[in-house]
């Protein structure tokens, strides 16, 4: 396994947020920042590179020996393709981009009645896109970015079926879909092929509960237990990228917010019920 360094969650130090006050972080800075911190690579957002000598990047990144992680959004084939030539140009071996569709949280309302369309444009938009990354040898992986749930990540690998798509496993954005994170790393792992190391803390409220951004280790992923799993697949990249600045409301008590989630169990549903109680606060802002 082999961590390395987001962005993301630190956007204030980064100078990524408006009012931050700072300018914004450059690829060769990121690096060092990696590499100071004893870290193995970094992940480089597209829209970071704009404008960036990429030669000079891949260089540095050899000569650092860091890895590098490319990260994009959406499952339009047009823009995954420019991905792809991009990490091509940069020696990357992974791009991550997530598919949508829903509020941060796990929250589909947005598009209640047409979920399962939505999911069948994200399979054909990443089916077409299979071929350029099969012949280019790199791996195109989808986050569970607080929308898709388990079963349906499983279900585009297992219709997709090429050993160059696969997850890009977020380890506190499990918990967006209601579920337990050792489960839903079980029913994946055979397909992770990069992990955004994340943590949170899980306070109740009346319509569900809430994800609270927290160091890693001080919240209630079980990270021995999911690097163990993770021990079986060496060559594994992550990159730390610490919760969002504000909390992730989780309205799984809302009544219209199971509609468009695949049939479970009572079962499941208890067990997942099981491990947020064991693990909530119950008061606190």
């Amino acid at each position: 396994m082999h961590i390395g360094l987001a962005v993301h969650g630190t956007p204030f130090s980064m100078g990524l947020h408006p009012a931050s006050g700072r300018l914004a972080i450059r690829p060769l800075q990121l690096m060092d920042q990696a590499r100071t911190a004893g870290l193995e690579g970094v992940e480089l957002p597209i829209a970071m590179l704009q404008g960036e000598d990429i030669d000079a990047i891949a260089r540095y990144a050899i000569e650092q020996r860091l890895f590098i992680t490319l990260e994009t959004e959406g499952y339009d084939p047009i823009r995954l393709q420019e991905a792809i030539a991009l990490a091509t140009q940069l020696g990357v071996r992974t791009i991550r981009t997530f598919a949508g569709g829903a509020r941060l949280g796990g929250d589909r309302r947005p598009l209640a009645g047409r979920w399962q369309p939505f999911l069948q444009t994200v399979l054909k938009g990443l089916q077409e896109t299979m071929t350029v990354a099969e012949q280019a040898g790199i791996n195109l992986t989808l986050e569970n970015h607080q929308d898709l749930a388990s079963e349906e990540l499983l279900w585009l690998c297992e219709t997709i079926g090429s050993p160059y798509f696969g997850i890009t496993l977020d380890t506190g954005s499990t918990l967006a879909t209601v579920e337990d994170p050792l489960d839903f790393v079980r029913k994946l792992i055979r397909y992770v092929k990069h992990v955004h190391l994340k943590d949170y803390q899980i306070y109740l409220s009346k319509e569900g509960y809430y994800l609270v951004r927290c160091s890693l280790g001080h919240g209630v992923i079980d990270f021995p237990s999911i690097f163990q799993m993770l021990s079986m697949h060496p060559d594994t990249t992550m990159s730390i990228e610490l919760g969002a600045l504000e909390a992730r409301h989780v309205r799984m008590l809302s009544d219209d917010f199971w509609p468009e989630y695949p049939p479970r169990s009572p079962a499941q549903l208890a067990n997942n019920m099981h491990f947020i109680l064991d693990h909530a606060q119950f008061s606190g802002d």
